[in-house]
């Protein structure tokens, strides 16, 4: 699971994503909401300071709730006023006050990302396939066979299927799939692998119904 993180104390950052990070999530740290990414939408949980230079964390939050409703947010405060904690909750999911035990952020860490896979349904129908996110298993409803992906494969129709009906552009699909900055010369390795997931997915790979091209931008899956 991958986390925004927004925390400008250099001191608790450091210990917050230390901490979920010995627990296995993976942390992207920032100390303003000035310079996030682009692309919000490849996060499962926010956790947001409210004091925060530049855009306020109940103003950020605000905005990625908008954009991205079932992402559950937990805003973390020093501010402990009843007025306060009744903004926060207008939007996020979660406020928790400063000081805190890292053992206590945790547990409401994992107790909203549970709620938020159950959120989710568990079987999806698109075209000829049926697709079981709980098992991770790929049917073909014609020949009634299961279609076994590769590793990369399947971590690239993962994400097809969290952001359902978004057009997602190439540099985003090889950072967030393959973890690495996207350089000049990556989209052949991301084609190729398109080529061939398409081959095991499509009726007609060559007019494929399900991985929509979208030219000069990138792809398309629709739910």
């Amino acid at each position: 699971m991958k986390i925004l993180y927004l925390e400008d104390d250099l001191e608790i950052g450091k210990w917050v994503k230390e901490y979920l990070e010995s627990r296995g999530y993976e942390v992207d740290w920032f100390t303003s909401g000035l310079h996030l990414p682009e692309r919000e939408d490849g996060y499962d949980l926010t956790i947001l300071d409210v004091m925060l230079p530049g855009l306020d964390g109940f103003s950020l939050g605000k905005r990625l709730k908008n954009k991205h409703s079932q992402m559950p947010i937990i805003m973390l405060s020093a501010r402990s006023a009843i007025e306060d904690k009744l903004e926060g909750l207008e939007f996020a999911d979660d406020y928790l006050t400063k000081p805190f035990h890292a053992e206590e952020l945790a547990k409401r860490v994992e107790v909203h990302l549970r709620r938020y896979d159950k959120s989710l349904s568990s079987k999806l129908r698109i075209r000829h396939l049926e697709i079981d996110q709980k098992t991770n298993s790929i049917i073909n409803t014609i020949t009634n066979e299961e279609i076994i992906l590769t590793g990369k494969q399947f971590q690239i129709f993962k994400y097809f299927l969290r952001h359902l009906n978004q057009i997602l552009t190439k540099e985003q699909l090889f950072e967030k799939v393959w973890g690495d900055q996207y350089i000049e010369g990556d989209h052949k390795t991301l084609m190729v692998h398109i080529r061939y997931l398409r081959e095991k997915i499509e009726q007609n790979p060559s007019e494929p119904e399900i991985i929509e091209t979208i030219r000069g931008i990138g792809y398309r899956v629709k739910g």
